[in-house]
């Protein structure tokens, strides 16, 4: 096992494995607290559109699928702040239209598709120096992001209504955090897949929330969990030969499912002693 620390396609994957845990970690845990999750799988799946863009023109699938769900992340943004169409309607609608669009370009482009898989499930052994560059950029842009505007996180998590009282540009913040989590998406699409990614940014919250309630809390323990659940998928995908964006879900789950199974027999045992 040490010996594949030698190879840089490993060492590439536990760099991934750090910036993934921490872009997740913090992007999730406003995901969690301001209930987006179904919003951020509606992302999720509409890049897949972007995938099919980017085949059918011969460049990076994460390049076209970065701009495509960020369109996408500002429409329901958009559209949730008009009115004019239900939010869940809108998000329904370009998840389908995503993933619809991507099927027909990816099978009207001659040839065969390469690294499709790895697109929809994950491979953090194939992640390249660019996905590591991508990744590095975005943890930045996100750490100086919510170190400079914690406060205003804060009120949009929890009280919008209060923000807009004091003149603070709610909208701006919106769209921009909206764009933060469509990027976070699609880097880390890599890493899980398409298929998985929002996994990511619910499970380690999910741990974290069985320790402390704490916003800032709750967004460091789930850079820990996030890291060692993807760490422990990465060792199990090596040991049994099983695809590692599943492996690194299945640890993440196995892993809330102990914690949470701990938690409940320690307070059934205060109780008794009580």
């Amino acid at each position: 096992m040490i010996d594949l620390l030698k190879y840089s396609f490993f060492s590439n994957a536990i760099i991934a494995g750090i910036l993934t845990a921490i872009s997740c970690g913090i992007i999730g845990t406003y995901i969690v607290a301001k209930r987006k999750v179904f919003i951020s799988g509606g992302i999720t799946h509409s890049s897949f559109g972007g995938i099919g863009i980017g085949y059918f023109l011969g460049i990076n699938p994460i390049i076209t699928a970065a701009i495509f769900a960020v369109l996408s992340a500002i429409g329901i943004e958009y559209i949730a702040e008009k009115g004019e169409i239900r939010e869940d309607s809108a998000i329904g609608i370009l998840w389908s239209f995503g993933m619809a669009l991507g099927i027909i370009l990816i099978y009207i482009t001659p040839g065969y598709a390469p690294n499709l898989m790895a697109y929809l499930f994950g491979n953090i052994l194939a992640v390249s120096t660019f996905d590591i560059n991508a990744m590095l950029l975005l943890n930045l842009i996100i750490i100086f992001f919510f170190m400079f505007f914690y406060k205003e996180i804060l009120y949009i998590s929890f009280d919008e209504e209060y923000m807009k009282t004091k003149g603070l540009p709610v909208t701006l913040f919106k769209y921009t955090i909206a764009t933060l989590i469509a990027l976070t998406i699609v880097i880390n699409i890599r890493v899980v897949g398409i298929i998985l990614v929002l996994s990511l940014l619910t499970i380690p919250q999910a741990i974290s929330a069985l320790f402390s309630n704490s916003f800032r809390n709750i967004m460091i323990l789930s850079i820990f969990f996030a890291f060692i659940g993807t760490m422990s998928g990465l060792i199990f995908s090596y040991l049994l030969n099983i695809p590692s964006g599943a492996s690194i879900i299945f640890s993440l789950v196995i892993l809330f499912g102990i914690i949470k199974l701990f938690k409940i027999l320690f307070s059934l045992k205060s109780k008794s002693e009580v």
